[in-house]
């Protein structure tokens, strides 16, 4: 039995690595995304949350992030066991900032205000605001 190349229907592509090709609405529009992400980022920074500032920002980078990952890095359209792994890397990452920040707060009563003597001196003499005559007494 000969083999007939016109009769064979492997995907060239595939096999050589060039993946899926995505057009350019989905990509203009994750693109677009991103941008009203990060102007919303840069807007949420003017406001005063309290304490939510950092998980709202956390969040909003949690979101770029997997809209990177889902749209210019194919995850979108690739196995469903690499979508798992990114899905349980960013939970064990935010696993590690919920620990971080559950911790900082123990020693909030310990912490003194200020510098230490001998670093607020060298930050007061050398600092570019700093009066002429202190900064040249350092030199």
């Amino acid at each position: 039995m000969a083999h007939d190349a016109t009769t064979d229907h492997h995907d060239d592509d595939h096999e050589h690595g060039l993946g899926h090709v995505v057009g350019y609405g989905p990509l203009i529009g994750t693109a677009l995304a991103l941008i009203l992400l990060t102007v919303i980022t840069v807007a949420v920074h003017a406001v005063d949350a309290g304490e939510l500032n950092v998980p709202i920002a956390l969040a909003i980078a949690g979101v770029k992030a997997t809209l990177v990952c889902l749209y210019f890095m194919h995850l979108r359209w690739d196995r469903p066991f690499n979508a798992l792994v990114l899905v349980g890397s960013i939970a064990f990452a935010v696993l590690l900032m919920i620990f971080a920040t559950m911790d900082s707060g123990q020693y909030s009563p310990q912490i003194v205000a200020g510098n230490p003597p001998t670093v607020q001196a060298t930050v007061e003499t050398v600092a570019p605001g700093a009066p002429i005559a202190r900064q040249a007494q350092v030199d």
